[in-house]
């Protein structure tokens, strides 16, 4: 990524790769998105979505929505 690239783009918009301390931390109760498990090397996002606060999803389940910044999970997302 080039380094103009890095400093537009979005703070909110950040993807995360899941690593042995995140999977430890938020595998108990695992994607409250879609109710899998997440897996060493998944793709997350912080998340707005039906439950209170931002959650850390699966990338997939989520929308980015340009008007609040912000991921949004994919079943309260409307365009």
């Amino acid at each position: 990524m080039t380094e103009s690239k890095a400093k537009t783009e979005h703070p909110q918009k950040r993807k995360f790769i899941m690593d042995l301390e995140k999977l430890n931390t938020y595998n108990a109760e695992g994607c409250p998105a879609c109710g899998m498990k997440f897996n060493l090397g998944d793709s997350v996002v912080f998340a707005c979505g039906t439950w209170e606060g931002k959650k850390i999803i699966h990338e997939n389940e989520a929308v980015f929505d340009e008007r609040i910044p912000a991921y949004v999970e994919r079943k309260c997302y409307n365009p």
